[in-house]
């Protein structure tokens, strides 16, 4: 196969990895030829580059800045990518041929590019559907049903599935959404390509260094919450949590990582001199991998009002890890039904912060915790390889 990967993030290898690296590393490693153009934040480089990267051609169009801005200035990069990616690919990797386009999505407006790109490679187009914008947004209350705004991005959802020769869902849920909220669409198109990642033979923990270098005392029952903490992550929820579970001298909560709303675990902590939580922005990956084996249980949280079925890829660390997962979120993920069926954790609903904290400090108290952990790391080796993502690609193009 001959893979172009029109992608909107793809860190660079000194950055760490993510599900989408650890794919096109696959692909490459499966025999495959794959070039990456991918939108680069203007914060962390100033001109465009063609770069070997991961042994594979990564090209960085320099666009704007999209993460951790305000919502105006992600709105005016997220118009800008599709011009300055068509630039750059013409300019880099217009005498390329290949097989199919890979692209994801959010955001939306990828739609424009991908168009164009199949056009000018006369080749077909496989979306990885990773969020369902921009109902997610009203969801949150950041823009009303049928204004102006919603239309508009209504219309950039719609043309990124017609563009789409095939729409991968994360999961059975979305799937479902996605077929009944879009009846015009062709179900033989849509099918489930579920997020998957590269997985780690090293998963015990040699004693307790990071605990230790951290301050976090080795009997306590760690919760650990990793990766983004935006508006969708319902912070106020972990913010009511660690509140009323400061005075649990066997409970302590680890949250590692960057977003918007993450002053508000900041602020609480201060505010109510929590001994218990520690707040971290970042780690190099092979501290956050040791901590992530240190820990006891994984947080997964999203905001009680989502109508839309998210399902987070931070569960794959867990699961990976054999961590269990205590999954506080929204009634129609099926992040549940996952939990439930392969035993890895528990669930509760985001909506009612007693029972979060009820859920808490059961979960701390529990004997099993290290069963729940294996039976996560064996759904993962059995369901959630990277190498399954690669043959479903295979299936289509190879």
């Amino acid at each position: 196969m001959k893979v172009l990967y029109i992608a909107t993030s793809f860190p660079e290898p000194n950055k760490g990895a993510t599900i989408y690296t650890d794919l096109a590393e696959t692909i490459k490693e499966a025999g495959h030829d794959i070039t990456v153009a991918v939108a680069e934040q203007a914060r962390n480089k100033k001109n465009t580059e063609l770069n070997i990267e991961r042994g594979i051609e990564v090209l960085r169009v320099v666009t704007g800045n999209y993460y951790d801005v305000s919502l105006i200035e992600k709105g005016v990069t997220t118009l800008k990518i599709p011009v300055l990616m068509k630039k750059g690919i013409a300019k880099y990797l217009g005498e390329k041929e290949f097989d199919f386009i890979l692209f994801e999505a959010p955001p939306v407006t990828n739609a424009a590019v991908v168009s164009w790109a199949k056009s000018k490679f006369n080749c077909e187009a496989y979306l990885m559907l990773k969020d369902i914008f921009p109902q997610n947004a009203v969801d949150l209350g950041i823009m009303k049903k049928n204004s102006l705004l919603y239309k508009y991005f209504e219309g950039k959802e719609k043309k990124l599935y017609r563009t789409a020769d095939k729409v991968g869902c994360m999961s059975p849920a979305n799937q479902k959404y996605i077929l009944s909220h879009n009846p015009w669409l062709d179900q033989k198109k849509v099918e489930i390509f579920p997020n998957t990642k590269k997985l780690t033979t090293d998963i015990k923990s040699n004693g307790f260094p990071m605990r230790k270098q951290l301050g976090i005392p080795d009997d306590s029952v760690v919760f650990l919450f990793g990766g983004n903490m935006g508006k969708p992550q319902y912070i106020e929820v972990l913010c009511k949590t660690i509140k009323e579970c400061r005075d649990e001298q066997d409970i302590f909560f680890l949250f590692v990582g960057r977003g918007t709303d993450r002053y508000k675990l900041e602020e609480t902590i201060e505010d109510y001199d929590i001994k218990n939580a520690l707040l971290i922005e970042n780690l190099p990956r092979e501290e956050y991998e040791q901590i992530t084996k240190e820990c006891d249980v994984g947080l997964i949280v999203l905001d009680p009002g989502f109508t839309i079925p998210n399902y987070p890829s931070r569960i794959l660390s867990y699961l990976e890890y054999a961590k269990p997962v205590l999954a506080v979120t929204d009634k129609v993920t099926d992040l549940r039904d996952l939990i439930e069926s392969c035993k890895c954790g528990e669930w509760v609903w985001s909506g009612e912060s007693d029972q979060v904290i009820k859920k808490v400090k059961e979960i701390s108290k529990r004997n099993d915790l290290e069963t729940m952990g294996e039976n996560g790391r064996s759904y993962v080796l059995d369901n959630l390889k990277v190498e399954k993502s690669l043959q479903i690609l295979e299936n289509h193009y190879y």
